[in-house]
């Protein structure tokens, strides 16, 4: 029940599956803030500060513990991640982080082979994994640990296997080959309403590090180059620009590397 105008569309996330535990202390490590500032002591990304304290949680996004079988024991909250994450106990005792999937619960069995059956949470090799299946937490070098779809809801789609290679349509529509000996995780990843929650109040944007921000609109012209004019004013120019003068809002951004040559369908922009 809202208690404020303000908080009349606020939606909270929905936590109903976590369970009720503090997280591993072994598992995670102090996390000092940066305030935005890189090493030279300057701002270099505008807009954080303060916050509450938080530890960082140390999750296992390779395959350590291969052709090892762990039990779930517990789906927790993470404050540095949009997903959830999941505390994996294995059969020689020892512990760790995993991104948990959508459908995953307590008591749930998770294994990481080369082979392993198709079930939500197991992590195997692309090349074993039929088209048609989801995948999130993937690889682009063998025997590194998972780069691509880690966020919250989403996956990749296997579409073929070709060669040495994997077709995977990405959460973005791009479709790309990648390497069939990388690791790749079953399923979708967790807290896919994360896209509908709305915070409500800014009290609840300072507890997450986020600090107020000014419409360049609202700026002098030396401060922005959507400032100055009388009154309340537009932007004023055709192409809307950053507070640096370059292009924003719809300028392509991604530089062309060496990875290129393995997207066969560009994303639609």
């Amino acid at each position: 029940m809202s208690t404020t105008p303000g908080q009349r569309h606020k939606r909270n996330p929905n936590f109903d599956k976590l369970t009720d535990k503090e997280p591993e202390r072994e598992l995670t490590i102090p996390l000092k803030k940066s305030g935005g500032r890189a090493s030279s002591g300057k701002i270099s990304v505008r807009g954080k500060g303060g916050g509450e304290k938080r530890r960082y949680r140390k999750i296992n996004f390779g395959q350590e513990k291969k052709d090892v079988t762990g039990e779930v024991k517990a789906l927790e909250y993470d404050p540095n991640r949009t997903a959830f994450i999941a505390l994996v106990e294995y059969e020689d005792g020892d512990k760790r982080y995993l991104i948990a999937t959508q459908d995953m619960e307590e008591g749930d069995e998770v294994v990481c082979a080369e082979e392993a059956p198709l079930e939500s949470g197991n992590r195997m090799k692309l090349k074993n994994i039929p088209p048609g299946n989801m995948v999130h937490n993937i690889e682009l070098q063998p025997e590194t640990e998972g780069k691509l779809a880690r966020s919250a809801g989403s996956a990749a789609k296997v579409l073929a296997q070709e060669g040495k290679y994997t077709h995977l349509e990405m959460p973005s529509t791009e479709i790309r080959k990648v390497l069939d000996e990388c690791y790749a995780s079953i399923g979708e990843v967790s807290n896919s309403e994360h896209r509908y929650v709305k915070s409500g109040k800014a009290g609840r944007s300072r507890h997450q590090g986020k600090r107020p921000t000014t419409r360049g609109t609202a700026k002098n012209p030396v401060d922005h180059p959507h400032g100055g004019g009388e009154g309340r004013t537009g932007v004023g120019i055709k192409h809307p620009k950053t507070p640096w003068g370059k292009p924003a809002h719809g300028k392509k951004t991604r530089n062309r590397n060496h990875t290129d040559k393995y997207i066969i369908k560009r994303r639609n922009e």
